[in-house]
């Protein structure tokens, strides 16, 4: 069983080498092996440098863009890239820990889930400011009202894939609006989201921290917006949609070929 971690990254020269060392040492359980998929989202401040050093030993493959088009579109890429039987969304910073990922990815080996989220609320957690608490609190509730999710995180950046669930899936998030789209469409397809505990240690803006109170007031829209959409246009096998045109600046790197299309 091969399980693909996608890490997208923008500017994170300060932390990126401890993310992927943590990325690399993390257990995962008996039979399974590890693919790590890094999308290099235009960095500048150094970052690139570390990830085609790192894609040139073959300890990483992935992809990088010339221009910043924000973690939605990047994630998309990766998701195109990943080979795995699972896939694993990791976040390019030291908010979540790697060790994590036997836990989450143990009820899709069992077969009790297709999806896992980790879920902070019901894990350990430091640092996260009230008014992210607030916002986390919000999104959840709107997804649990919209969706009868029946979740404690809907923001939660640790979410495990089965991959066929997440590659048929047609995704248009472009930012940050990734989680609630992925968690709205899972449900609006009766997809079971199961949770499990994970620990997080929060950062702050001064540590790099990106979203912004205008990306929390998109998801809140983002989960109101799939709710009503048709759906029959929730899967990418019925859409037949490519990834977007803002992926084709990407080039690949760590053995792949070829600009992704």
């Amino acid at each position: 069983m091969k399980v693909s971690v996608i890490i997208p990254v923008y500017n994170e020269f300060r932390t990126f080498e401890q993310v992927l060392e943590r990325v690399r040492r993390a257990p995962l359980p008996g039979g399974c092996e590890k693919e790590i998929v890094v999308v290099d989202d235009g960095s500048t401040d150094g970052t690139s440098q570390i990830f085609g050093d790192h894609a040139r030993t073959g300890v990483v493959v992935g992809c990088r863009s010339e221009v910043n088009s924000g973690k939605g579109t990047a994630l998309r890429a990766g998701i195109a890239l990943a080979s795995g039987d699972i896939i694993i969304i990791q976040d390019g910073d030291l908010e979540y820990d790697p060790n994590d990922y036997a836990r989450l990815i143990g009820p899709i080996l069992k077969g009790e889930a297709e999806v896992v989220y980790g879920s902070r609320f019901r894990g350990s957690m430091t640092g996260m400011a009230l008014r992210h608490r607030v916002a986390n609190r919000i999104l959840t509730a709107t997804a649990n009202l919209l969706f009868d999710a029946g979740i404690t995180d809907e923001a939660t950046a640790y979410k495990a894939f089965r991959a066929s669930v997440l590659k048929g899936m047609r995704l248009d998030c472009e930012r940050f609006e990734f989680c609630p789209e992925v968690t709205a469409k899972l449900r609006r397809l009766d997809c079971r989201i199961h949770e499990v505990p994970i620990s997080y240690n929060a950062r702050g803006i001064a540590e790099g921290k990106k979203i912004r109170l205008f990306d929390g007031v998109e998801a809140v829209w983002t989960l109101i917006k799939y709710r009503f959409v048709p759906r029959r246009t929730l899967l990418r096998s019925e859409i037949g949609r490519p990834i977007t045109a803002r992926i084709h600046s990407y080039s690949t790197a760590g053995g792949n070929g070829g600009p992704l299309r």
